[in-house]
């Protein structure tokens, strides 16, 4: 069926009307999401893996992996491979195997909130600590559960101020202390260093749990072994994301957490399962999903994804800078910050904009072509306002004491 550009989808959709056109109403969300992908460049969701083969088997079934994912009973479930998945996850992070669980979860802000709920519930009195460049879902998971939550200054790079960590956890020396660091924030993919953040933790408060927000970057990092859930890192708890480096057609995350911090669930008689996740009844057609992802390519195979996108990243910055647009990025990024350009660019392209900063992200998928048209419309355009790039940050020194 063709498209119809005058098709208004909100009053074809309207359930309350006879009749309706569903061919119409389908085929319309299809054209607008193919017309948009050429210039859909500001959002990480990686596009160059094909799906097709689970979507056709499994994806007209309900395959519901309720419970835990250890557990057996049920039927049209995906359960084993959602072990795999965890299991491979938590190989990669170099997570004990004697201290590990997780799931399959619906994306990172449910990984945040699964993994600080445990936290929360191991130290109710804790306040919990995030930069100003967190993701959104992390305050509002801390109104949730009705713990207190403590902002800390981000630098202008994105990485959070350790030095305004280390102040805040001073004023509040008495309360046990639960950290969320941020790998790959929202604006610019900073990434926060955990080993910074572990000293100050441990000057101020003995213990205290280190979570970190992966949903981005934390695959490719620990691919290339700079993410680490070891002994070591003192890391208790990370949320990774399934949609945005795997690129699967449904949102999807994984959560781990250290199996020691976490308090077990009851058993649920009627569904013969486990309650220990979040949300119950949860997607395992995205566990088969992440599964068919990580098998057909592997490890080596997802390090050259990675790989490749930050080439394009670097060829991106280079392009831009030399079309008169002050760009730049973390060398570890897919993501590209600039002045934010005019609204005629602004509506053909799709970016993500605060205020006069935008950026765009060479996930995985995204080609040379796009970039080059990209920085065509730019050059055409009225040139930037200078944005002075933010500085690096002085040398840290081993440990930061309290004065």
């Amino acid at each position: 069926m063709t498209h119809t550009p005058t098709l208004n989808l909100a009053d074809a959709a309207d359930l309350s009307r006879t009749p309706i056109n569903i061919d119409a109403v389908l085929e319309h969300l299809v054209c607008e999401a193919d017309a948009a992908a050429a210039t859909s460049i500001g959002f990480p969701g990686a596009v160059d893996l094909d799906h097709t083969d689970v979507m056709i088997r499994l994806g007209n079934r309900l395959w519901n992996n309720i419970g835990d994912p250890t557990d057996t009973g049920g039927v049209a479930h995906t359960r084993a491979l959602e072990r795999a998945v965890v299991t491979w996850v938590a190989d990669l992070l170099a997570m004990p195997a004697d201290d590990r669980w997780g799931y399959v979860s619906s994306g990172g802000t449910e990984g945040n909130l699964s993994a600080l709920h445990a936290a929360h519930r191991a130290d109710p009195a804790a306040r919990i600590y995030y930069s100003t460049a967190a993701h959104y879902s992390v305050p509002k998971v801390v109104r949730l559960l009705g713990a207190r939550g403590v902002s800390v200054h981000a630098q202008p790079d994105g990485e959070m101020d350790y030095t305004h960590l280390a102040a805040q956890l001073r004023r509040r020396r008495r309360w046990p202390a639960i950290v969320v660091a941020t790998a790959g924030t929202t604006m610019t993919e900073a990434v926060d260093d955990t080993g910074r953040i572990r000293a100050v933790l441990d000057e101020h408060h003995a213990g205290g749990h280190l979570h970190i927000d992966a949903a981005l970057s934390g695959i490719p990092l620990a691919l290339d072994g700079r993410l680490r859930l070891d002994d070591a890192s003192g890391i208790r708890s990370i949320a990774v994301s399934g949609h945005k480096f795997f690129g699967t057609p449904t949102p999807s995350g994984v959560v781990l957490i250290r199996d020691h911090l976490r308090t077990h669930g009851s058993r649920v008689a009627y569904t013969a399962t486990a309650d220990t996740t979040i949300t119950g009844s949860r997607c395992g057609l995205a566990a088969a999903l992440l599964w068919h992802a990580i098998a057909t390519h592997g490890r080596e195979g997802h390090r050259w994804r990675a790989t490749a996108g930050r080439r394009l990243a670097a060829y991106t910055t280079d392009r831009l800078n030399a079309a008169g647009w002050p760009a730049w990025r973390h060398p570890h990024a897919f993501t590209v910050v600039l002045p934010t350009p005019p609204e005629q660019v602004r509506k053909k392209w799709l970016l993500a904009t605060d205020g006069d900063t935008s950026h765009l992200i060479c996930m995985p998928g995204i080609t040379r072509g796009q970039i080059d048209a990209f920085v065509a419309d730019l050059a055409a355009a009225t040139p930037p306002r200078p944005v002075p790039r933010p500085r690096p940050a002085p040398a840290a020194p081993t440990s930061i004491s309290a004065h």
